[in-house]
């Protein structure tokens, strides 16, 4: 990766959480979810920038590499990469939260859109990301899975499950990110439901694990993008609310809707203009 690679991702992080703002401020009272969207931001951005393969004209290819949004509050940075990859329009961005429209506040299956499962339900999202990675293995097919998982979301026992089943099934074709914000709806994690130090509990469970920061482009390209004997596992480290001060590390933020004023200074910390 070299200089301009990390310039390009980093501005194309930028872009997308101006753009992920706009679209909270715009669905108005209905609110969002703010704070889990904005510590993703650089996770997609690098995901859509420089890993996945996808053919924006042909999205039903077998061969394409499929990312399972398991983590269902990030669908601030999920749209807004789709639609700086071409499978969204802007139209499709100004029509969130609004009645009739196909963005939810948790994404719903369309595969020609590139959304592959609908999120909402957490825990469910790293079982179907097994149960793909697993056919592509049977079918000898040459695809790629990535599953995005909450640190809260880890609470889940299914999680455990479903990581016990990638490693007895050698699945080196998945890649687990894990978006350790460290905060969850009703707290820090660590109060609500202490799971220790989870990347020596990912190791016990067979994976190869990579201690990233979260906003850091470079280390993030660097740890997707290698190859493994394992399944793969990501912990980047984020911060929730990312890049807007009132917002990093509160938990009301987790889901609310943003005043004008709110809104303006948000842009302004950013370097943008409504």
């Amino acid at each position: 990766m070299n200089l301009n690679d990390i310039k390009r991702l980093s501005e194309l992080a930028h872009n997308l959480r101006i753009r992920a703002l706009k679209m909270a401020y715009e669905c108005g009272n209905n609110g969002s979810h703010l704070g889990g969207g904005l510590s993703a931001i650089e996770i997609f951005a690098v995901l859509y920038g420089g890993i996945l393969r996808f053919d924006i004209n042909n999205p039903l290819n077998i061969e394409r590499d499929r990312l399972i949004v398991s983590k269902g509050h990030c669908v601030l940075a999920y749209y807004t990469a789709l639609k700086e990859a071409g499978f969204l329009s802007e139209d499709d961005l100004r029509s969130f939260e609004v009645n009739g429209s196909g963005l939810h506040g948790h994404a719903c299956r369309a595969p020609e859109k590139g959304i592959e499962f609908s999120g909402g339900s957490l825990g469910m999202g790293l079982s179907y990301a097994i149960g793909v990675a697993l056919s592509g293995k049977i079918r000898n097919l040459p695809y790629n899975v990535y599953v995005i998982i909450g640190d809260g979301e880890c609470n889940e026992g299914i999680i455990w499950e479903s990581l016990m089943s990638a490693a007895h099934f050698n699945l080196t074709n998945l890649t687990v990110i894990i978006d350790y914000n460290k905060l969850q709806y009703d707290g820090a994690v660590t109060d609500v439901m202490n799971m220790g130090n989870l990347r020596n509990k990912f190791e016990s469970f067979g994976f190869h694990v990579s201690d990233v920061d979260g906003h850091n482009v470079r280390e993030l390209f660097e740890s997707l993008g290698g190859k493994w004997t394992k399944p793969n596992a990501i912990l980047a480290n984020t911060i929730k609310g990312k890049g807007v001060s009132f917002m990093e590390n509160r938990k009301e933020w987790h889901h609310s809707r943003l005043s004008l004023e709110q809104y303006n200074a948000a842009l302004k910390e950013l370097g943008a203009t409504n």
